[in-house]
């Protein structure tokens, strides 16, 4: 779940690429990273944590050119800081090609075998992203095979991407001297989109993974990047696309409308907010048809990406709907920090309860989903404690069941709280005397109808079916074998004093 930017523009890309890695920042709070390219030579700079924190005066100043890249970090397999890992990515052979890599992997350890043996080139860390850089860089080299580069071989080095990479990714690249690249997988799970501003000197474009940094850079947002599909644009600012797999198909993640995007972004042409109303709606459909019995008084969002299915479910059950928790903006999302232990500490210090709003009442709280089951266990516990009557827990998203191998930290099933638990159980483990979860249907229906063009999701976190169809039950054993590595038997990953700084509103 990382952010990626890319700039082509007629001046300096440093405060762009800058500006929009702060809009991004939900995207990952790991490390940053931004390379920009002055002539045929790149500039780079990266560390840990938030943007803000990793780049100075300085560093800024170093960061010449009109043309650039940048990436905002997000761990997605528990760890933490890891420097050799932190994007972009840089190899030298054949060009000279920096990376930045939204998404996962699912045949990294086929690659890497690939790479060694047949390729001859080395991998120097654990980071997929690595591995798919040097597949490009690979492929790129056999394209070319002696002849001046041009948009035709970028193109076909994409293909022989495609065709040996399995999983999600949405990439951006440079090519030193020569142009911007990005590309998307042939399933488009991941999202990028691209933009454009026209200024007195010519036109400007922008990649980034959300419509948002379009927005409020000043780019007008021209399209998603379809799956299978790349975009390059050259250092004079000439624009070249071609579908470079042979079936693509549409299938973006359904998670990015629950809960990773910010609302105010369009992802495949839907609006994340609107997507989220109409999961209120249903939810309150299902409120009133099953648990009309129900007495609630007051209805309370987790804040706060619960908020617009929250007020939705208020308004057509003509229930309350009030504000009982304040967020600290310092502390950010739980769910995505590396460590059970550092999730659960961070949760009270994260959000604080109104008394007022709880105290006498029967509350219905709304989060956008439940997964390993820590916040919304302290955060009923936390109604009580504020004199809660009786507290229900609405979802507004179905039970997360399977892990999600495309770029997302829920990777083993052992920490997925509705995995192999009924909804009655679950409700029992948050401490809650009545859960409602959406249902899955409900749910892909209701972004559906935003862009009914949008046929199919990837919806394996709460389905099981993993649309690249490469993910078996031993891979997910040996997924999780592998974490499980990294830590004692019965306790939680290793974590780092890092993790305490993992932090960011949505």
């Amino acid at each position: 779940m990382c952010g990626i930017v890319g700039v082509v523009a007629k001046g300096p890309v440093n405060q762009l690429l800058y500006d929009a890695l702060l809009v991004l920042q939900h995207r990952g709070q790991d490390a940053a990273g931004i390379v920009t390219c002055e002539g045929a030579s790149f500039h780079m700079h990266k560390g840990p944590g938030f943007v803000r924190d990793v780049f100075r005066t300085r560093n800024m100043r170093a960061l010449l050119g009109h043309m650039g890249i940048a990436h905002a970090r997000y761990p997605t397999a528990g760890s933490a800081w890891a420097a050799a890992e932190a994007q972009p990515l840089y190899v030298n052979s054949p060009f000279g090609i920096v990376l930045g890599h939204n998404g996962n992997l699912t045949n990294t350890e086929q690659l890497k075998s690939e790479l060694f043996r047949e390729d001859l080139r080395h991998v120097n860390t654990n980071s997929d992203s690595e591995v798919l850089l040097n597949v490009f860089a690979h492929e790129l080299q056999g394209a070319v095979n002696g002849r001046q580069l041009d948009p035709a071989a970028v193109f076909q080095a994409v293909a022989g991407v495609h065709r040996r990479c399995r999983g999600a990714y949405a990439v951006v690249a440079m090519i030193a001297g020569f142009g911007l690249l990005a590309f998307r997988d042939p399933y488009g799970i991941r999202p990028i989109v691209y933009g454009k501003a026209e200024t007195d000197k010519g036109t400007e474009y922008l990649v980034a993974s959300e419509s948002v940094a379009l927005d409020t850079l000043g780019f007008e947002l021209v399209r998603d990047v379809e799956p299978g599909e790349a975009i390059l644009i050259d250092a004079d600012g000439n624009f070249y696309h071609q579908q470079c797999a042979p079936n693509p198909s549409l299938n973006p993640c359904i998670f990015e409308y629950v809960y990773l995007a910010r609302p105010d972004s369009q992802i495949d042409g839907i609006s994340v907010y609107q997507t989220r109303l109409n999961m209120g709606e249903s939810l309150a459909e299902k409120v009133e048809r099953e648990y009309r019995h129900l007495d609630i008084d007051v209805v309370i969002p987790i804040p706060d990406s619960s908020r617009p299915a929250a007020m939705q479910m208020a308004n057509r059950l003509g229930l309350g709907y009030r504000e009982g928790f304040i967020k600290n903006r310092y502390i950010g999302r739980t769910f995505i920090m590396p460590g059970q232990a550092v999730r659960r500490k961070s949760v009270r210090q994260k959000l604080n309860a109104i008394g007022q709003e709880f105290k006498g009442k029967n509350v219905l709280l709304v989060d956008d989903s439940i997964v390993r089951g820590t916040t919304s266990r302290e955060i009923v516990q936390m109604a009580r404690e504020s004199g809660a009557r009786r507290v229900f827990f609405a979802s507004a998203a179905p039970p997360v069941r399977y892990p999600n191998v495309y770029g997302i930290d829920m990777p083993t099933r052992e920490e997925l709280i509705a995995t192999n638990r009924t909804a009655d159980e679950i409700a029992h483990e948050i401490c809650a005397d009545q859960l409602i979860y959406q249902d899955i249907e409900a749910l892909v229906d209701d972004v559906r109808r935003v862009n009914p063009r949008v046929t199919s999701f990837e919806t394996s976190c709460f389905s099981g079916r993993y649309v690249t169809g490469d993910v078996t039950d031993d891979y997910l054993a040996d997924v999780e074998a592998q974490r499980q590595r990294g830590s004692a038997p019965g306790e939680e990953p290793a974590t780092t004093q890092l993790d305490l700084n993992l932090v960011m509103s949505d």
